[in-house]
Formats: structure tokens, C-alpha cells, sequence
């Protein structure tokens, strides 16, 4: 008897990765993974402005390339039994389009105008937008940044707009709608590319674009008009309704099916954001934890809305009922630079390999993380060694603001490599356990902590300092793709395959890998270090608040 298979895709910040699940047995039977050739190369990004683009045609690439190599994977026979495709994608990560939902940037004129792109979700140039947004929702008669954790930030949907409308004439002459990445996907396959038409995603609307049932959908037009009128006539585009993870988008249009090589009626799932779609994967459930380890962090929470009743969790990135698991309010946090800062002070380290031959220069670099992870673990724990705060891309959580910067203290002639990278993935473990307090102070019970991503895999080292840190048990994810995972599992859900997602998840999970378990002989000195990260963060911080 045939089996029915799933493909859940994942678009992280440098690639793009996919899963083929059989749902009959759970087993993944091919992984395959595409990076962006433009982004590759550095194209379209200042990191010095804190300006990251990426263009649509790279989504498009990679799709093509990831989909061609999963069915190179399996038999002819099991690519014709796929029955629906996931999408995930950062978020968020928004781009204008036409009246007709085309991104800018594959229009004649606007193939290389960094504006006309998606604007990736670590892109701050929003930073005055953000407030702007902030004060006057604080003002308004709904407070819509009640249910984005009180502040709303240049991460997100409508500042972005917002600043690319002000600041590019072209642009705003010729935009007529916006879209988030993980909308603009499904969409794309199923040929719904109309604003109007776009089945928007909960979790993106709810935690980044300010929508809640509360107020009927998103910010009212006379709010956005008064942001912009530009983004009222944008609103007036968008359905009151978001979706959640597991509802249909729609079926694969005959164009993509032939594109792909997949059979004809595939079903797409509404898209979500890929930390989202990770937690999922992970097999997130009630009061526990998944960090999503990568560049930067995600910690999605979820509990019932009886725990957390009429309460607004000030300081987050969000909570919204049903964004991660439909019936929970889904809670979100995080670190705006996490992998980021490790591969910062690797590329500071490294910087002499300008000078070599690429190919060496290659082997050298790459060893580099690996050598100072060796060394960093051999070194003993003191309360004098040097501290650093985690603000090298701005503060994500608790209580967003784009514009700190991190730091260091306490080097010395003596201070090696090893102890710097030290402090550093201490400041990293630090901001987690700062996070963690802060939502126990709200009132949200952490019983658990469920830690997926690359670094989650790859470095026992990080992992131990987290648990040492945060004082909690963390287990590993078996999964080593769990946003394309889950992605596969909402897909099974959208295509009927299980009557809900704790089936799917049931059913697919990949449990876990290892246990991290504090190690209660440096609980003492974490806490002395862990004072000494807030002090530092406080004078770093201007307003006092870390």
C-alpha cells in the first residue's frame, strides 16, 4: 500500500532546507539544503548600518534547488505520493510589492535596489520608525502594541514598511501592498499573490504586525494612516482573519507542479515563522521551552489560556493565541545576535587570513570556533574573568530596543582568545537566564527547556553553559532540521492526514538527543558573574533597564 509523504521547507537567514516525511512510519526519508546564491556573496547588506536584503529570487532558487534535490533522494514512485508542502520562514521578513503581490524587486528597474527586496528580519534601519509606532500606539485608544510585549520593534512588519515608504520615492510610488516572507510563499505555489487574496499567517500577524481577534485583526486604518496613508491603503488589503499553522493555503498550481516535479493537487499549509515551525518540531508542549539556537534566539513558550488569563506579558516579542499550537496563546522571546556573536569574534580572529590562499584561508577559519570551543571548556571558572553583554545586534528580550550595544569588561595583556570566546558564550547564556527570569516574574511557569538549532548540535560546551546558567535541565532535540519538521507536520494537518497537530507530532517527532543538567558546583559563581553581566548591562543601558 502507498504511503503518503510531506515536505516541510525551511528558509532560515542563509539557506534553505527541506525534509520528505513518510506519515505512515514517521521516518524523514531525504534532507536536502540550498543556500542563497546572492546572499552567498555577500550582495545587498551593510552590516555596518545594520541593513540586511535579500532578494526574492533567491527564495526562488533555492526552492527550485531543494525541492529537484529531495527527489533525487527517493524513487520516482514515493515523489508521487507527496501530498502537501510547509513553509517556514524567518521572520519578519517583509518586502512591497505591486498591486498584483509581485515583490518589487522582480519588476523591471528594481532588480537591484536593496528597498525593492525582502527586509530580513535582523535588518534595524527602522530603528526611529519602531518608536514612532511605540508612542503613538501608546497614545491611541487601543494600546495595539498590548499583545507585541509593550514596545513594538524594528525587527518588525509595519516599521520596516513604514521606513523603506519614507525614505525611497520609486519605491512608494510604485508599491501597493506588503508581504511577509512566510505569506508571500504559499502564496506564490498556490498562485494567491493578490494582497487581498493572501491567507496571512497568525503567528506573523499576531506576534510582528500587531494583529489580535481583541481589536478585529490588525491596526486600524486610522491608525496606520496616521503612521502613513500610504499604510492604510495597504490595511484596507488585508483580510481581518489570520490563519493558523495546519490550515490549507491552497492546492500547488499546475505552473509550480511542473517546476517541482511534484504531483498535481499538492496542498500548501499557511506559512509561519521558523521558530515557530521549530518549537513545533521540537515537540514544544504546555509551560515548556524551545530555544531555537542559531544566528539569533527564539524562546517560544506556550500555556493555556486558563493559566494566563487576562494578563499582558509586558517586555516579549509577542503572545498570541494560537500562533504555535492552535487552543494555546503562544508566547515569544528571544536574542537579536546568539551564533551571530560567535562567528563576529571568529571572523575578528581571522581577519590575518585575508592574506592567504582561499583555500587555506577556508581551512584555517573553520577550525578556528571548534579550537576556541576546546579551549574555553578547559578553562576554570572565576569570578574576576572577563564580562561581556550580548547587545552586539541590540536587545531582542526583555524589553526590545535596537539601538544598545554590547561590551566587554575586565581584559587585561593576559586575556587569551579562549577567555574572551569564554565571556563571550557566557554573555549569550546570560541573556537567556535573563529572559527566563523575566517571564517567571510575569507569572509564566518554565518547566522545561528543549534547546534545537545548529549550536544546540554541534557544541556541548555552549549547551553545558546554558544549563549551568539558566539552572534548568535543557534537552537536545534529536531533529537536526526541526523547522523543516515541523513545517512537514502542519503540512500533514492541512492535508488532512491527522485530525490535529498532537497527532502529527505524536506521530513524526524525532525525540531527543542528550540532556544538558546543571552542575550545581558553579551555581554560586554563575550568580556572582551573572550580577556583574546586569551591572555592566545597566551602565550600557542609559535607561537602567536590563
Amino acid at each position: 500500500m502507498k504511503q503518503p509523504l510531506v515536505i516541510g521547507i525551511d528558509y532560515g537567514t542563509d539557506s534553505c532546507r527541506a525534509v520528505v516525511v513518510d506519515c505512515a512510519t514517521g521516518e524523514e526519508l531525504a534532507a536536502h539544503t540550498a543556500f542563497y546564491p546572492r546572499w552567498k556573496n555577500g550582495l545587498y547588506c551593510d552590516a555596518a548600518a545594520n541593513s540586511y536584503r535579500q532578494h526574492p529570487q533567491d527564495y526562488i532558487d533555492s526552492l527550485e534547488e531543494v525541492i529537484h534535490g529531495l527527489l533525487a533522494r527517493i524513487t520516482p514512485d514515493q515523489a508521487a505520493e507527496v501530498v502537501a508542502i510547509g513553509i517556514d520562514t524567518t521572520g519578519s521578513t517583509p518586502c512591497l510589492t505591486d498591486r498584483h503581490g509581485t515583490p518589487l524587486a522582480l519588476l523591471p528597474g528594481y532588480e537591484e535596489d536593496p528597498d525593492a527586496m525582502f527586509v530580513l528580519w535582523k535588518d534595524h534601519t527602522s530603528v526611529d520608525e519602531a518608536g514612532e509606532i511605540s508612542r503613538l500606539a501608546h497614545e491611541w485608544v487601543t494600546d495595539y502594541t498590548s499583545r507585541s510585549g509593550g514596545t513594538y520593534s524594528s525587527e518588525w512588519f509595519w516599521s520596516k514598511a513604514l521606513h523603506i515608504l519614507r525614505r525611497n520615492g520609486r519605491i512608494r510610488r510604485d508599491a501597493g501592498g506588503v508581504v511577509e516572507h512566510c505569506d508571500w510563499m504559499p502564496a506564490l505555489l498556490t498562485g494567491t499573490l493578490r494582497p487581498e487574496k493572501v491567507k496571512r499567517s497568525r503567528c506573523a500577524a499576531g506576534h510582528k504586525g500587531m494583529w489580535a481577534e481583541e481589536w478585529g485583526g490588525y491596526p486600524s486604518p486610522a491608525f496606520l494612516s496616521k503612521l502613513d496613508p500610504l499604510l492604510g491603503e495597504f490595511r484596507a488589503l488585508l483580510s481581518d482573519d489570520a490563519f493558523t499553522g495546519g490550515t490549507p493555503a491552497g492546492m500547488i498550481t499546475e505552473e509550480w507542479s511542473e517546476r517541482l516535479g511534484l504531483p498535481r493537487g499538492v496542498v500548501v499549509s499557511v506559512g509561519i515563522i521558523d521558530a515557530h515551525a521549530g518549537a513545533v518540531g521540537a515537540g514544544i508542549r504546555a509551560n515548556s521551552m524551545v530555544k531555537i539556537i542559531g544566528t539569533s534566539t527564539c524562546d517560544i513558550v506556550v500555556t493555556s489560556k486558563q493559566d494566563i488569563g487576562e494578563k499582558e506579558i509586558t517586555g516579549i516579542s509577542g503572545q498570541v493565541d494560537g500562533s504555535v499550537i492552535p487552543g494555546l496563546i503562544g508566547l515569544e522571546a528571544g536574542q537579536s545576535a546568539f551564533g551571530d556573536i560567535y562567528a563576529w569574534f571568529r571572523d575578528l580572529l581571522s581577519w590575518g587570513t585575508a592574506f592567504l590562499s582561499p583555500d587555506l584561508k577556508e581551512d584555517v577559519t573553520g577550525k578556528v570556533l571548534s579550537r576556541l570551543n576546546d579551549e574555553a571548556a578547559q578553562l576554570p571558572l572565576q569570578e574576576d574573568d572577563p564580562i561581556a553583554v550580548d547587545w552586539l545586534n541590540g536587545r531582542r528580550s526583555p524589553y526590545g530596543d535596537q539601538t544598545l550595544k554590547g561590551g566587554i569588561t575586565g581584559i587585561t595583556l593576559g586575556t587569551t582568545p579562549a577567555l574572551l570566546f569564554k565571556s563571550l558564550v557566557e554573555a549569550t547564556a546570560f541573556g537567556s537566564r535573563a529572559i527566563l527570569e523575566h517571564l517567571a516574574k510575569e507569572g509564566v511557569r518554565v518547566d522545561e527547556v528543549i534547546g534545537v538549532g545548529g549550536i544546540s548540535l554541534k557544541s556541548s560546551y555552549v549547551m553545558q553553559t546554558l544549563a549551568d546558567v539558566m539552572g534548568v535541565p535543557i534537552r537536545v532535540a534529536r531533529a537536526q532540521q526541526a523547522g523543516a519538521l515541523g513545517a512537514a507536520m502542519l503540512a500533514a494537518v492541512a492535508a488532512g492526514l491527522f485530525d490535529s497537530l498532537q497527532s502529527a507530532t505524536d506521530r513524526l517527532g524525532q525525540g531527543n538527543l542528550k540532556l544538558y543538567t546543571p552542575r550545581v558546583e558553579f551555581d554560586h559563581l554563575y550568580k556572582l558573574r551573572y550580577k556583574r553581566y546586569r551591572l555592566l548591562g545597566n551602565f550600557l543601558d542609559s535607561s537602567g533597564g536590563v
